[in-house]
């Protein structure tokens, strides 16, 4: 059974192309769920400022690598069913734990877009919006504080997500079928 991490900047087509395995059988496991489930527990509104906090708080207490520690158990489990997509790979560290954990059967998908087609995107979308000032703040907090320019760098396939849903999809069935 393989582990596939997705990893890109807020916008880039993460949660997307996590569909896109999920239709192709990959249990998914999003790391920001547990960011999510930190402000419902404190009945906090859903917004950049009060994620950021979790965030911060989660890496505080368990380290830089927390979601990948704190989701091995849900991945490991899932192992035992089905192939493992995980939507949100965030730090340098998260990505060493998972590749030393599961070794060959690891792979790290970056998805790229461009700033301006991220933040177009992010300000259009239902679920937590950002303004382009948010979107900016975000890139710039995971890029100095979070160390998440190293997984991207590192990762195993890149997906250029600049134009349509099918052009997306057809790059992610492609990397499913080489990883098989």
């Amino acid at each position: 059974m393989k582990v596939v991490a997705l990893v890109g900047m807020a916008g880039s087509g993460k949660s997307e192309a996590a569909r896109i395995f999920v239709e192709n059988n990959y249990h998914r496991i999003r790391f920001g769920d547990i960011t999510d489930a930190g402000i419902k527990s404190r009945n906090l509104v859903l917004n950049e400022k009060n994620e950021r906090e979790i965030r911060e708080e989660l890496r505080r207490e368990h380290g830089m690598a927390a979601y990948a520690k704190l989701n091995l158990p849900k991945i490991t489990a899932a192992l035992e069913r089905s192939n493992v997509i995980v939507d949100g790979l965030y730090s340098w560290e998260e990505y060493l734990l998972l590749k030393a954990t599961f070794q060959s059967d690891f792979y790290a998908v970056a998805v790229w877009s461009s700033p301006a087609t991220r933040y177009r995107r992010l300000a259009q979308r239902r679920e937590r919006p950002l303004s382009p000032e948010e979107a900016i703040g975000r890139d710039k907090n995971e890029l100095e504080k979070i160390n998440k320019g190293a997984p991207i760098a590192m990762a195993d396939f890149t997906v250029i997500n600049e134009s349509t849903v099918t052009d997306l999809k057809k790059q992610v069935q492609r990397i499913i079928e080489l990883i098989k």
